[in-house]
């Protein structure tokens, strides 16, 4: 008796605040599916307000995976985090249910559904260039990427300086550049469709102001505190996510709480764009509007298309 096929990966991308937390819940109430978060900061606990977690009394009673894993003063990669999501997606496909990933993190998507092999990397090199981050700044190593790797500099907020970081590592250990390594357009399963959320640029940035502003009314302050207490400063990864640097300045004296607002609000809208440009990129992405009244059933098609 042959074995039955297994059920479809499907990945929900888009800009944040496009609304595909919404949609992944009635794509997996449609498919029989489970949520697997692909949210970089979502994996942390107690990060919650301002990632935007949707609480557990509001999913509906499907199971979510790959949410509170970490402590905030733990560092997590995209190389653990792609064998966690495969882990559960196998999980979940054993179980005749279909993984349903939601994030807006498109390097954690693309490095999960398509062929990536990570670079080695080299600790002395890496506490070499972790330190002339704190002394020169992620800017600073950024214009330095540009040179050896403009490509790959192109696709990194200057900002994030974890990332510039292992670019500069894997163009020294390699020799070719980091761009090189990046994930390329082959899923890893052929049975693998993606979902993208369309959404037209004035009202994704009307839906940003609002969804910061309902962050900072709902406690968004008092969870940075909370978590400065458990050691947020001292958190590689999880001390650079928007919105919590933001906060962190306002706790030291830095800037006022309707600058880290604003300066949220911008952060915010800057990630989204760069989102929108990286997935812009990928022919294979089945786009649905925002507000299509049918874009469930359009969705659920696409992966019926595909044998779902």
């Amino acid at each position: 008796m042959s074995r039955p096929r297994p059920r479809p990966v499907v990945a929900l991308v888009g800009a944040t605040a496009s609304g595909k937390t919404g949609l992944s819940l009635d794509l997996a109430e449609r498919l029989g599916g489970e949520v697997v978060n692909t949210d970089a900061m979502q994996v942390y606990r107690g990060m919650d307000v301002g990632t935007a977690k949707l609480p557990e009394a509001e999913r509906r009673g499907i199971p979510h995976h790959l949410l509170d894993l970490f402590e905030v003063t733990e560092p997590a990669t995209v190389a653990l985090f792609q064998g966690w999501a495969r882990e559960a997606i196998a999980e979940i496909r054993g179980r005749d249910a279909t993984p349903v990933l939601v994030g807006g993190s498109a390097l954690y998507t693309r490095a999960i559904v398509d062929r990536f092999d990570f670079p080695g990397t080299d600790d002395s090199l890496r506490r070499e260039l972790e330190a002339e981050l704190e002394r020169l700044g992620s800017h600073a190593l950024h214009q330095r990427l540009a040179g050896v790797d403009p490509e790959a500099a192109a696709q990194i907020l200057p900002d994030n300086g974890r990332r510039v970081v292992r670019a500069l590592e894997v163009v020294a250990l390699t020799g070719r550049p980091f761009s090189a390594s990046l994930p390329r357009l082959e899923y890893a399963d052929p049975l693998t469709v993606q979902i993208g959320v369309e959404i037209d640029r004035p009202t994704l940035d009307e839906r940003i102001a609002r969804r910061v502003e309902q962050m900072f009314a709902d406690g968004f302050v008092e969870e940075v505190e909370a978590l400065l207490a458990r050691g947020l400063a001292e958190g590689r990864t999880a001390s650079r996510a928007i919105g919590y640097r933001e906060v962190m300045g306002y706790l030291a004296g830095d800037r006022s709480l309707a600058e880290a607002i604003e300066q949220t609000t911008v952060a915010t809208r800057r990630f989204a764009r760069r989102q929108d440009s990286w997935f812009r990129k990928d022919p294979r992405i089945v786009w649905v509007a925002h507000d299509d009244p049918e874009r469930v059933d359009k969705a659920v098609e696409a992966v019926e298309r595909l044998g779902g």
